[in-house]
């Protein structure tokens, strides 16, 4: 039995469904990266966005790009941060915020931003911006994969032992060697 193109009882269509809640994930762990008082969760609520701004990726059509935000900002920056807070004492936040003393000038920047981003939405043709975007990362991962591997290799070499390295000497003991 095949999926029919659009949910049955609502009438729309199956991308238009994933993507909203591909966006509600995104925007609600970005809201909890915000609000969390434990520094762990924040972090791993920072991951679960990126992850859903990465299914986002996918469904509009740039896997390449869904790949990266996976290996860059999930893979390397997330974990990073996390073993810096880990390794770090203190992994719960000060008693009183800073944004929390900002709040009107926050709200008031938030509602501007908002109206930004629907007269952006609104006046975007996303079928020419979806078909750029696909030749553009085409593009970016032929010269990735033929021109710059073993650059790129040699990077992650380095990035992986710089973390080792950090892990070492944030764990060395007092009083042991030098």
């Amino acid at each position: 039995m095949a999926i029919p193109d659009t949910v049955p009882i609502l009438g729309i269509s199956w991308d238009d469904v994933l993507f909203a809640a591909l966006a509600g994930i995104m925007l609600g762990s970005a809201l909890l990266v915000v609000l969390l008082r434990d520094i762990i969760r924040c972090g791993l609520a920072m991951m679960a966005s990126f992850a859903a701004l990465a299914g986002i990726y996918v469904l509009i059509g740039a896997p390449l790009v869904a790949a990266a935000q996976v290996l860059v900002y999930i893979g390397a920056i997330s974990v990073l941060i996390l073993f810096a807070i880990m390794l770090t004492q203190t992994k719960a936040g000060p008693a009183r915020l800073v944004f929390q003393t900002q709040a009107v000038p926050a709200a008031i920047a938030a509602v501007i931003l908002a109206i930004m981003i629907t007269i952006t939405v609104t006046a975007t043709d996303w079928g020419a911006v979806a078909t750029r975007l696909r030749s553009a990362t085409d593009a970016v991962a032929r010269m990735l994969f033929d021109s710059y591997v073993l650059p790129f290799e040699a990077v992650s070499v380095l990035l992986l032992a710089a973390v080792i390295g950090g892990i070492f000497i944030a764990k060395r003991e007092e009083g042991g060697p030098q």
